[in-house]
């Protein structure tokens, strides 16, 4: 009896202290505050070790920079693919586009305002519909499907790359030639949308508005009167009939294995069938071809016509007969109707001459010039063309009669000896010389007996200086949109720091100056944290800013290094300041970054002398 009532007791007394000890979590975890932020819990670990070691030890973070971020991956990597699906927007106009073609591909002025108006109406015509609510497209819609007529290196993939470069949208590349074998009519096809979808990093709707790019389109065009492979040609045509207007591709394709292994397990699971697709009707294709022998077709039918209408061709031999083209000789060369029907618009792209070439060549954005600096400066060496050598080069490509792409042979077969051999000496430049051009082999002799010629050096110096002086005339000349949206403004200083980095680094104006603006934009993000950390607020002037940025040219990193010791300096000096004379806000000049503790103490010993 005794021991059934101590044990009760012993069970009231647990109860009890469980409650106790649950009603004292529960008030402890109503008076706990939310976790602090970084920024106060570096302020009130800064206030403690201030009071403990005298303000000697302070805290250092990577509040502002947590990462070295590349200019590249901040605004150029936003892009701007129609579609509200996506929160992406689309307003380029075709001017717009028209001028940065301009900047990279020569000649071809016709081919460039049609890609530039048919590209931009598109993705334009897009966005409104999406804008106006227009769910649906209207009943026989068309689009702007393009196909680029022209002989082999005049640019038609050059063009459309950088195309879909500046417009950000998913881009995907085929060969009309892999879809001409037996076996392959329509799965190919349908695997250039599916490849759209993976460039697009999974996201449907982005892939919706990409363009997809098919070369080599001549191919399958099939001889009239024969069978055999022609009649797999006309095939493809076909296949390509729905993608190029409207239709759903499947995500999964019943020849991947994975792909169906992995919705077989998911029915199982879930009982039901997931079948997701692509919609094409705002996928933009563009369709290119040589089209070897379509100007005989022209011809035949423009003779035909002057004989039976009295028309007269004054010269045969000077008529440039695919201006005269028209749907009806695609057909005749061995396209089906319903497949040029949806192909409306056509944009010629001429052969090249020597002149283009040289263009080419001595155009500051050239991709073949850009490319060889970046392979010997790999090595520490600057590359340098003298206009003789560039001419001659020219000369060298036109000669092979496979346009732009025969530039690539003829400046790797006059710099491969010095490739070779250079990396190996102390040398930091090379000009290339006609005379390199002629005879590789006889001037890298003549080169590696005076490796430090000084008409070589003379030479090196004036095309540097050349190119300095261009490169600003273009600098001053140049709409730098982000800029004036950020209202930045472009000082001497900092069309220097532009130039400096297009020499040293290769990179194009618009490349550059988007770093220049990226370092600016950091430094700046400096005033809104030292606001919430201090309470105070700086303002930097463009001397500060400019100051701040010369030790960009040489070691971006050391930018950071640079903004995190004169805040520190700042944050414990102004402070005191603040404190004795109530001062809030402080201009920052390039003296205050050259000597912050000068402009410290002669603030502190400013505000003793208003007190006294």
């Amino acid at each position: 009896m005794d021991s059934t009532k101590d044990q009760d007791r012993e069970n009231r007394s647990s109860e009890t202290c469980t409650k106790d000890t649950e009603k004292k979590q529960q008030e402890s975890s109503e008076t706990l505050s939310p976790l602090p932020s970084q920024e106060d819990l570096e302020k009130e670990i800064g206030d403690y070790l201030s009071k403990k070691y005298g303000g000697k030890v302070r805290i250092v973070s990577q509040m502002v920079f947590p990462k070295h971020l590349k200019a590249d991956e901040t605004d150029d990597a936003q892009s701007s693919c129609p579609g509200e699906e996506s929160g992406l927007s689309f307003d380029l106009k075709p001017e717009e586009l028209e001028e940065y073609l301009d900047q990279y591909v020569i000649r071809q002025d016709e081919a460039k305002a049609i890609l530039a108006t048919k590209v931009c109406t598109h993705f334009n015509r897009i966005r409104y519909l999406k804008e106006s609510g227009h769910d649906e497209l209207p009943v026989g819609n068309i689009k702007n499907n393009i196909i680029l007529m022209g002989p082999t290196g005049v640019g038609k993939t050059f063009l459309v790359k950088l195309i879909a470069d500046r417009l950000g949208v998913p881009f995907v590349k085929g060969d009309a030639t892999k879809f001409s074998e037996t076996g392959y009519v329509g799965g190919d096809v349908e695997d250039l949308v599916r490849d759209l979808v993976r460039e697009a990093g999974g996201d449907v709707k982005r892939a919706e508005c990409g363009i997809i790019y098919i070369d080599e389109i001549d191919k399958i065009a099939a001889t009239r009167g024969l069978h055999g492979p022609d009649v797999s040609r006309a095939g493809v045509q076909r296949a390509l009939l729905k993608p190029l207007e409207e239709t759903e591709v499947e995500l999964k394709t019943p020849h991947d294995p994975i792909s169906q292994l992995e919705a077989i397990e998911r029915f199982r699971k879930t009982g039901k069938r997931d079948r997701q697709t692509i919609s094409t009707k705002n996928i933009l294709f563009i369709v290119s071809g040589a089209f070897s022998g379509l100007e005989e077709t022209i011809r035949n039918r423009m003779t035909r016509q002057s004989i039976g209408f009295g028309a007269e061709i004054n010269s045969e031999e000077d008529v440039n007969w695919l201006e005269y083209v028209k749907p009806q000789d695609f057909i005749e060369y061995g396209f089906e109707s319903e497949f040029m029907g949806r192909l409306p618009v056509v944009a010629r792209l001429h052969e090249l001459s020597e002149d283009d070439l040289f263009d080419i060549l001595r155009n500051p954005n050239s991709n073949v010039i850009i490319s060889k600096k970046h392979d010997f400066r790999a090595y520490g060496i600057d590359l340098k063309f003298e206009q003789d050598a560039l001419r001659l080069l020219a000369h060298q490509a036109y000669q092979e009669q496979t346009g732009a792409r025969a530039l690539v042979s003829v400046v790797e077969k006059a710099l491969l000896p010095f490739e070779k051999r250079l990396p190996s000496l102390d040398v930091s430049f090379l000009v290339v010389t006609r005379e390199m051009v002629e005879d590789p082999e006889r001037e890298l002799e003549k080169f590696l007996e005076n490796p430090f010629n000084p008409r070589l050096l003379r030479s090196y110096e004036a095309l540097v200086a050349a190119e300095k002086e261009q490169l600003a005339k273009s600098i001053r000349s140049r709409e730098l949109p982000q800029w004036v949206e950020d209202g930045v403004e472009l000082t001497e200083k900092r069309q220097e720091l532009i130039a400096h980095l297009c020499l040293k680094q290769d990179l194009p104006i618009s490349r550059a100056a988007d770093r220049v603006l990226f370092w600016i934009r950091q430094i700046k993000s400096y005033e809104v944290s030292f606001f919430n950390r201090c309470g105070i607020r700086i303002e930097f002037d463009d001397t500060a800013l400019d100051r701040l940025l010369e030790g960009c040219k040489y070691d971006s990193g050391s930018l950071y290094t640079q903004c995190e010791r004169l805040i520190n300096i700042l944050e414990y000096g102004l402070t005191m300041v603040k404190e004795r004379s109530g001062q809030d806000v402080f201009h920052i000049s390039s003296e205050v970054v050259e000597n912050p503790e000068l402009y410290i103490n002669r603030l502190i010993r400013k505000s003793y002398t208003s007190d006294s």
